[in-house]
């Protein structure tokens, strides 16, 4: 009799330590201690980290669990799948851009918020951004329109970076001295000078006038040569930001073949002549929609695609409520495995300053970085780190949100839930790390998985739903419950 007690409560035990679903900011001391951690991870603890709308959750550590032994899942169950032995894409960072308007904010801070943005987004006690990007002399988020010549140098005898000497140069050389390793810095050119374009002006479209195409080809050489003077070295170009829409801002259009016959005939023969072989170069820099035709131009013409590491692209294809295409990036990655894909620009348009808080600007964050990253994308690039509370500085008033607003005012920063969804990416993933298979049983949860090279496992999974779902984690056939609450991303650390 006392034996079949003692089994009884054996049981029990085990039933419990499985089942237990409870982990809303439960305490570590709380965890029953009679729980077996599985064998197969070298961590035998699973850690989760939790930013939730209606809370005061920001990136903060919520729970502290315990794998056991996996069940088969039952259909009524919600359940998160793992299988660490399938990994695809190798992860090469996330970041942002550091516009003319990020850095004419900047400059306005008192030095201790210099400081506390800075460590914000590039320290590991902040988001950990190991990608900047800027543009190659003026875009819209810049003060005026402006270039590196004086109009009509095609033999580029004035060439200066002075304008970006102002305030651009210091901001980038404080980012990137606190980035340790795996730096990532690449800049994309909004219009080439005026003169070099069909219709003599840096705004409202144009294309490049034949004529000019070396002259242009060797301003991104003198772009690259006067960075790297500056001690900035530059991972690589895009060769046109968003080269098929005019815009009333700095813009140049190229059709496919104009993109691919610029690639292959100039900008690539000249970065090898002038000794930048191992600059990269990223082909079309604009939306889903029309990706695939331009990389089946250029990466089906073997003598351009040689010259090309990849594509990037942007996500305002849902400017007139669309839905994200994200097939058409897993096509491409498909059709050239030998490629790259890298979301180099992404922000939350009009800007309205009682919105800061809106948090369906974070999920659109959330929904796009997870399928980005479950597509086949190597690295993310969200747009302006900085603006001021106006949603600028713009040239021509096309205002929009960041992570990080100040109130140049009152000499505020303003976080939004933007920053913490991205930081549940960056913080946590680190360079190097590959991608590892993920589904959902539900569609109410969105997830990706990565494996950092020290062998940890990070997992996030998004909740846009208004209610709160307790799922397992199932990791090859080990799994833990958790819960997580509305409208909330977690990240899980084992």
């Amino acid at each position: 009799m006392k034996n079949k007690y003692l089994r009884l409560v054996v049981l029990l035990t085990l039933i419990v330590s499985c089942n237990n679903t409870k982990t809303e900011i439960e305490s570590v001391s709380t965890l029953n201690k009679e729980e077996k951690p599985i064998t197969s991870f070298k961590n035998k603890k699973i850690q989760v980290f939790t930013t939730a709308e209606n809370t005061d959750l920001r990136l903060q550590k919520t729970n502290e669990l315990t794998f056991c032994k996996a069940n088969q899942p039952t259909e009524d169950q919600v359940s998160v799948f793992v299988n660490e032995n399938k990994t695809f894409q190798k992860y090469m960072g996330i970041g942002g851009a550091i516009t003319d308007a990020s850095a004419e904010v900047f400059a306005k801070l008192e030095p201790e918020k210099q400081e506390e943005l800075l460590q914000a987004y590039f320290s590991k006690d902040g988001i950990g951004y190991n990608v900047i990007r800027t543009s190659i002399h003026s875009c819209d988020f810049s003060s005026a329109s402006y270039t590196y010549i004086e109009e009509g140098d095609a033999e580029l005898k004035t060439f200066s970076i002075s304008q970006d000497k102002k305030f651009r140069i210091p901001m980038i050389k404080r980012a990137a001295n606190m980035i340790k390793d795996h730096m990532v810095f690449y800049a994309s050119p909004w219009s080439p000078p005026a003169f070099m374009k069909t219709n003599k002006n840096m705004l409202l479209g144009g294309k490049l006038l034949p004529e000019f195409n070396q002259a242009w080809a060797n301003y991104y050489v003198k772009f690259i040569e006067a960075y790297e003077a500056e001690g900035l070295p530059v991972w690589g170009v895009t060769i046109q930001n968003e080269p098929m829409a005019v815009q009333i801002w700095e813009s140049c259009i190229y059709t496919a073949e104009e993109e691919r016959d610029f690639l292959k005939n100039y900008l690539g023969p000249t970065f090898e002549k002038a000794g930048m072989g191992d600059k990269n170069i990223v082909v079309w820099d604009h939306n889903r929609d029309l990706m695939s035709h331009r990389a089946n131009t250029i990466f089906e013409d073997p003598e351009a695609a040689k010259y090309a590491w990849g594509t990037g692209f942007h996500w305002y294809e849902t400017w007139a409520g669309g839905e994200p295409m994200f097939d058409n990036i897993k096509s491409i990655q498909e059709s050239f495995p030998d490629k790259n894909l890298l979301f180099t620009e992404g922000c939350q348009e009009k800007f309205d300053p009682t919105q800061y808080q809106r948090w369906s600007n974070a999920e659109r964050y959330g929904n796009s970085m997870i399928n980005d990253f479950n597509s086949g994308v190597v690295g993310w690039t969200d747009w302006n780190i900085l603006l001021d509370e106006t949603g600028g500085p713009n040239h021509v008033g096309n205002l929009c949100f960041a992570p990080i607003h100040a109130d140049t005012r009152t000499n505020q920063l303003i976080y939004t839930p933007s920053y913490y969804y991205i930081g549940h990416f960056s913080k946590f993933i680190n360079p190097e790390a590959v991608r590892v298979s993920t589904t959902t049983s539900r569609s109410t949860l969105e997830s990706t998985t990565f494996k950092n090279i020290d062998g940890s496992m990070i997992t996030v999974v998004m909740n846009k739903t208004d209610d709160k779902i307790t799922y397992n984690l199932i990791v090859n056939d080990n799994k833990v419950s958790i819960e997580i609450l509305p409208h909330a991303m977690q990240t899980l650390v084992y």
